[in-house]
């Protein structure tokens, strides 16, 4: 139940929540059809994160409040200060991100970006599987980008163990429950902070923006 003395308010809107999870969802399989040999589950769920880093980059210009980048990064003297609260059980009354967890969400799209990226160009050793764009470098390139590929997965696979333990973090420690949120769209708040949300054309559009991106990537940039 919400505390008597706030209000449990809106915070995430759907496309964000539903950016999260299928990102979760599809990361997984990812990596699960690449250790079970499913290459050709592996490309397609690959050009699916295409699609929803394509949506999360323009929602987080375009989107509503909570989801833009302009309104939760913040410079080092705000992180600093923030992670000298941190000990304190006090949740901080922030409509969204926190000024560490900002820049965890921006560390994630990196690695994820950088993920995707290097696959586009990837070569395995017997040149039999490769990315869309992998004719456009060397072979020795390619080799060198699987790599990459193999080494910024291994980045990703830390940064969800620190985005897990942080989850665990603020449940145990501050009482705050970010999954809920994640889940409902709603979080407790000392009082309403009022945030203005996109309208759901504005999703559908960026939405077919990223459908279109993701669709000429598996095309290989080619008409």
């Amino acid at each position: 139940m919400a505390d008597p003395s706030g209000v449990r308010a809106r915070l995430w809107d759907g496309s964000t929540r539903i950016v999260h999870w299928a990102l979760v969802v599809l990361v997984a399989f990812a990596w699960w059809s690449a250790e079970a040999g499913k290459m050709d589950w592996h490309r397609l769920s690959g050009y699916a994160v295409v699609g929803l880093l394509a949506f999360r980059l323009i929602w987080g210009f375009a989107g509503s409040a909570s989801a833009r980048f302009a309104s939760f990064v913040r410079g080092p003297a705000a992180t600093l200060a923030y992670l000298r609260s941190l000990p304190g059980r006090a949740h901080a009354d922030m409509p969204g991100h926190n000024p560490l967890g900002a820049w965890s969400v921006l560390a994630l799209l990196a690695v994820l970006i950088a993920q995707v990226v290097t696959g586009l160009f990837a070569v395995d050793i017997d040149a039999i599987e490769a990315g869309p764009l992998s004719d456009r470098v060397s072979f020795d390139t390619g080799r060198l980008l699987a790599k990459w590929h193999h080494w910024s997965f291994s980045a990703l696979q830390v940064l969800v163990v620190l985005h897990l333990a942080a989850v665990v973090f603020y449940r145990v420690h501050k009482r705050a429950n970010l999954v809920r949120a994640m889940i409902t769209g709603r979080q407790d708040f000392a009082q309403d902070p009022k945030l203005t949300f996109a309208p759901l054309w504005r999703a559908l559009v960026v939405a077919a923006v990223a459908a279109a991106v993701a669709w000429w990537t598996a095309k290989g940039f080619r008409p």
